[in-house]
């Protein structure tokens, strides 16, 4: 018998040179701090992280420590949403071979086109963050896909971070412009991701546990790559495959403790109201027997990501420290606060001495109140150009892993002590573009935009502070 294993052109090639800004081109460290950029995002590959969890020896299929005998198995479905649906399901289909009998894959338009070459995989592009028709026109395939499935079929659900947006199937009494402006109202208020996927669990057909409602009876297994702090299953793309948690009352709260009732449709309103009264049925919960039959894998996470980063960094001769994977907080507030961190370390040595490479994880927030476009990374680096002023010999940089930061073509930016002096000669006030939420404009004429594109991965932000 011969195993088979994933082998085809879909892995992530993360060439340094991506990451590369007019900062770090001037730099003589700079192509070191680039390796380690991208030895973060490699850690993360889609297809290997599939590869390393998804075995076939012939009839034999483990996924995980979930065992198969595909003689007993009729028929094998590929459900796959988010940023990095693609490469997954390349490499799931290229493991199960003639095997696999038919898929579906959600991905985000405006991402590189990977070379597909089976007819049994069906691709659509879909809009993020904010929902399109291609999202719900994909997700009613899915739909109906799987309300034909029997106990004797497998269904592998491939999850990545986006899936939330990418995958939209509304309740029937709310539109998908009323999604949209749901959407953005939370994206603006500075909600984190737990509350923000609350609100999508409790207005849609698929999220919080329902998709895993409509394949039951199959056998199902979830490939998880995880872009939520602490790898909460319930948030990961807002837990269409298992038990949910929240409630419609706790998704009413939300909207209330933002003073979001007036930039909420009423549809969306009367819907959750209906649900908190018991006139709609909760989302399944744990107790529930659909979940008998489910498994669930996180095969990648910010973790990952920010170990590797730290052990590329080691191997560079850098004393290295894991600050967090679980940074959280607006944006604004952060910067300031790390760039200390750098400050401390030229001044005292501590927490580690120079030359220091210090990794913090996670996801801010931007509470949007000017006219630009925001981005929390880029958010997170300006916040950060003062206090870092003047430091010699010093970097920090705020990277969002799927190469997209909000709505920009960025995914972060990079911040040096000499950040402010440039900007100051160019006559651009730091404090000026934090008030309005223009990063973009402010680090744009200084060509320190972090522009790598997509990277078909998604595990959170990292930060990462040098001192050389």
């Amino acid at each position: 018998m011969t195993a088979r294993s994933a082998s085809g052109p879909y892995s992530i090639a993360m060439d340094p040179g991506r990451f590369l800004t007019s900062s770090l081109r001037s730099s003589p460290h700079g192509e070191v701090v680039t390796g380690i950029l991208a030895a973060a995002i490699s850690a993360v590959d889609p297809a290997n992280a599939v590869a390393k969890c998804l075995q076939r020896d012939d009839n034999h299929l483990e996924i995980g420590t979930q065992s198969y005998d595909l003689k007993a198995i009729q028929r094998i479905l590929l459900i796959g949403f988010g940023k990095a649906s693609l490469p997954m399901g390349q490499a799931a289909a290229d493991i199960l071979g003639e095997k696999f009998t038919k898929g579906i894959l959600i991905t985000k338009s405006h991402h590189p086109s990977l070379a597909i070459d089976n007819p049994q995989l069906s691709i659509a592009n879909a809009s993020h963050p904010v929902p399109d028709e291609s999202g719900v026109e994909g997700a009613q395939k899915i739909i109906h896909l799987l309300k034909e499935t029997s106990a004797e079929d497998l269904v592998i659900f491939l999850i990545s971070g986006g899936g939330s947006a990418l995958l939209t199937a509304p309740v029937p009494e709310v539109s998908l412009h009323d999604l949209q402006m749901l959407n953005k109202a939370l994206l603006s208020c500075g909600a984190d991701i737990d509350e923000i996927n609350t609100l999508r669990k409790h207005v849609s057909q698929v999220k919080g546990g329902n998709l895993a409602r409509l394949a039951c009876p199959a056998q199902m297994v979830s490939l998880i790559l995880s872009d939520v702090i602490g790898d909460p299953l319930d948030v990961i793309a807002s837990g269409p495959t298992v038990p949910d948690p929240t409630t419609y009352t706790e998704a009413i709260d939300i909207i209330e403790s933002y003073n979001l009732t007036r930039d909420i449709p009423s549809s969306i309103l009367a819907h959750l109201w209906r649900g908190a009264s018991g006139e709609v049925p909760e989302t399944p919960k744990e107790n529930d027997t659909i979940f008998e039959c489910t498994h669930d894998i996180v095969v990648g996470n910010n973790h990952q990501a920010a170990q590797a980063a730290l052990e590329k960094a080691q191997e560079e001769g850098f004393n290295t420290l894991l600050l967090t994977t679980r940074l959280k907080g607006e944006a604004r507030e952060i910067g300031p606060a790390l760039a200390a961190i750098a400050r401390q370390v030229d001044a005292t040595g501590d927490p580690i001495p120079r030359p220091a490479c210090i990794i913090a994880g996670g996801e801010t927030t931007v509470t949007v109140h000017g006219d630009g476009p925001g981005g929390r990374n880029q958010e997170l680096a300006l916040s950060a150009v003062e206090e870092l002023a003047n430091l010699e010999d010093a970097l920090l940089i705020a990277l969002a892993t799927d190469g997209d930061d909000g709505p920009t073509n960025a995914a972060g930016a990079v911040v040096s002590g000499h950040t402010l002096d440039q900007a100051t000669r160019r006559g651009l006030n730091p404090a000026e573009f934090l008030a309005r939420n223009a990063a973009y404009d402010f680090f744009d004429p200084l060509g320190d935009l972090l522009k790598p594109g997509p990277t078909m991965t998604n595990v959170n932000d990292l930060t990462f502070l040098f001192a050389f």
